[in-house]
């Protein structure tokens, strides 16, 4: 039986260099034809001895994820649709801007959480993705871009762990993921550029800061237990108490001075001025004097099972308004465009409904309220 080895993180292909008797320097010369240059057949890496290539012949393969869909926009935003197997089917998405590559990786097929605004997990949980699928959405997305505009360069400069699942409800296939992310031999991403989404689980957060500290994203949605609890039922579990004291934690070893808060915009549930004012108490209750955090207001994209509205651009820079001027970055993401169906919280799960084509896109533009600013907000591109 042979291994796939996207499964393997540079130590991990040491190892398994080693159990064929070769040293770890040919696992680099491996490790780099496979992530850097996105080669997958062992004849065309030329350096490797001949006796390794026909050992690796028989053992290991670089085997991709099939491609169900592709859908490109008229911004040139792309999404993909992945056979994992089994009939279920993950996402990813890569967000063109000006000074950056962005391409959003999912770690799970369905999500566990629940969260009432997610249509993700509405359609349910089937399974973790190995390290190799996770990795995967990656290899083959550098690999088709360079293609697709002509560049030697790479064109993937940020990875957000924010597709399907909630990464760190499978930890143990995530950290070898990031680790090949951010390792100079394959594709040299800065923690900075690297960041996990995580809806709150407190000890992965902790063990995240040890073992390999990306920028981090909260999806917190609510400033008090009790709204929490409806809307992300893992608050239940891991209370804002404990989830604001693990950010904080998190913050001493965090490649940012900040975390940000993902906050989902619900017509009459959590988008009234009062709501940001609790906010803002939640928040300088920790941290210290400085300002450690901010926030991205996001629209919410409805659909039929949530019960659910989106709160009017008018009340959304009213409730950014109050955050902004109590110190706090604020950014209202806005979805643009009617090409694919890609925006926050609507990749699904049934692959029925994922492999339509054509509804919704993805490209974002960002509105920047800057701390106890006079002027009006201005549009910026992120």
């Amino acid at each position: 039986m042979t291994v796939n080895l996207l499964d393997f993180d540079l130590e991990g292909l040491t190892g398994f260099c080693e159990g064929m008797g070769e040293k770890r320097f040919r696992a680099v010369q491996l490790f780099r034809w496979i992530h850097q240059k996105g080669v997958a057949d062992f004849d065309a890496m030329s350096d490797l001895a001949k006796s390794l290539r026909e050992k690796l012949r028989g053992a290991a393969e670089v085997t991709a994820l099939a491609v169900l869909s592709q859908q490109i926009s008229s911004d040139g935003t792309i999404k993909w649709l992945f056979d994992v197997g089994g009939g279920d089917a993950v996402e990813a998405v890569f967000i063109p801007e000006d000074d950056r590559g962005t391409l959003c990786i999912s770690s799970q097929a369905g999500c566990a959480v629940g969260c009432r605004f997610c249509s993700t997990g509405h359609q349910g949980f089937s399974r973790n993705l190995r390290t190799g699928e996770i990795i995967a959405q990656l290899w083959f997305a550098e690999r088709f871009l360079r293609h697709h505009l002509h560049s030697d360069e790479r064109v993937i400069s940020n990875v957000v762990m924010m597709g399907m699942g909630e990464p760190l409800q499978n930890y143990g296939e995530l950290l070898p993921a990031l680790r090949t992310m951010l390792d100079d031999h394959a594709y040299g991403l800065s923690r900075r550029r690297v960041t996990v989404s995580t809806s709150g689980i407190v000890p992965k957060m902790d063990l995240l800061s040890q073992d390999c500290p990306v920028a981090l994203a909260v999806s917190l949605h609510a400033p008090t237990d009790a709204l929490r609890d409806k809307l992300v039922p893992l608050n239940k579990k891991y209370p804002l108490i404990e989830l604001m004291a693990a950010c904080e934690r998190y913050l001493e070893f965090a490649p940012r001075d900040f975390i940000t808060f993902e906050y989902c915009m619900l017509d009459g549930v959590n988008d009234q001025p009062e709501h940001a004012r609790q906010l803002i108490e939640l928040v300088q209750a920790y941290g210290g004097a400085r300002t450690w955090c901010k926030f991205n207001l996001i629209p919410f994209n409805p659909f039929a099972q949530s019960g659910l509205k989106r709160s009017s651009t008018e009340q959304t820079l009213v409730f950014a308004r109050v955050l902004s001027d109590a110190g706090i970055v604020t950014t209202i993401r806005k979805t643009r465009g009617d090409d694919i169906d890609a925006a926050c919280g609507q990749l699904a799960g049934d692959v029925m409904d994922r492999t339509r084509v054509g509804e919704r896109i993805a490209r974002q533009r960002t509105i920047v309220l800057h701390p106890l600013a006079t002027h009006q907000p201005t549009v910026q591109e992120t």
